[in-house]
């Protein structure tokens, strides 16, 4: 099974850069199952539900969120009619959604899961992702070989750690939330493909997807400021996974594809805080 991971999409020129780009990536790869970080797609921090519906309908089978998972009221409140929407499997019980789920692909099945890290999230809190890995894995695994593994991080070592933890037991982990693409893509030795962090999709001249000056601003005054889409060079970014027929994975490559921002591109504003 082929997995195309297209990383975080961040605002309108993510959104705009994941239907550009999607369509010049299938051009030259075919992929079987196509999940996408869809964390930063409303704004560039959260996701409302007609963007995670507009996303589904230009082509991803599931879309994962992480620690802005509850920003739009809108999701929130709708989370458990949205099965191909995934917020963090760590979360506390009660919390609405779903964190993991198997799909059917054809004749096959693929399980997909999201978590969420421990360091450097100031309002949205998950249990140890080590704890909670293993027995998430074992449930899965008794479905399908097929278990692909979102991890919504800050820090690179949590999330190596967990490379090391997870290999051998799922066919891969892939990083997530820093919205910069790593050049560490590997296949441990027990068949666990990893990135620390596999990029983003949206403007790739910007801070995190976001405005420059904005950002710069805020950094300099400490004060929060409003921002609006950054549409500078935007570009789709990701990873595509072969996996064999026993759940282990055989190569995983990163992807960028650039494209030409239209033509209105700057009157385009997000009218909401974009966050990384």
């Amino acid at each position: 099974m082929r997995v195309l991971y297209v990383a975080e999409i961040v605002g309108k020129a993510g959104i705009y850069a994941f239907r550009k780009g999607l369509a010049e990536l299938g051009r030259q790869h075919k992929w079987d199952f196509l999940i996408a970080g869809a964390d930063g797609a409303t704004g560039g921090n959260g996701l409302g539900r007609s963007h995670a519906a507009y996303l589904r309908k230009l082509g991803a089978n599931v879309l994962t969120v992480g620690d802005c998972c509850f920003y739009k009221k809108d999701l929130t409140e709708n989370f458990e009619k949205l099965p191909y929407v995934l917020r963090p499997d760590n979360l506390n019980p009660e919390a609405p959604g779903f964190g993991a789920r198997v799909y059917k692909v054809g004749g096959e099945k693929i399980a997909v899961a999201a978590l969420i890290g421990q360091n450097g999230f100031g309002r949205l809190h998950g249990s140890s992702p080590f704890a909670h890995l293993p027995a998430l894995l074992e449930r899965l695994r008794r479905e399908t070989p097929y278990v692909l593994v979102d991890f919504h991080a800050q820090a690179s070592a949590e999330k190596k750690a967990l490379f090391f933890l997870a290999d051998g037991k799922c066919s891969a982990v892939v990083g997530s939330h820093t919205r910069v693409q790593t050049a560490d893509e590997r296949v441990f030795p027990g068949g666990t493909a990893t990135i620390s962090d596999a990029g983003r999709t949206g403007s790739s001249e910007s801070v995190g997807g976001c405005e420059i000056a904005s950002r710069v601003r805020e950094y300099l005054s400490g004060i929060p400021d409003w921002t609006r889409d950054a549409w500078g060079k935007p570009a789709l970014q990701g990873v595509l996974i072969d996996i064999g027929a026993d759940g282990k994975a055989r190569s995983i490559a990163r992807v960028s594809v650039g494209v030409s921002p239209p033509a209105d591109a700057e009157k385009s504003e997000s009218g909401e805080h974009c966050e990384g």
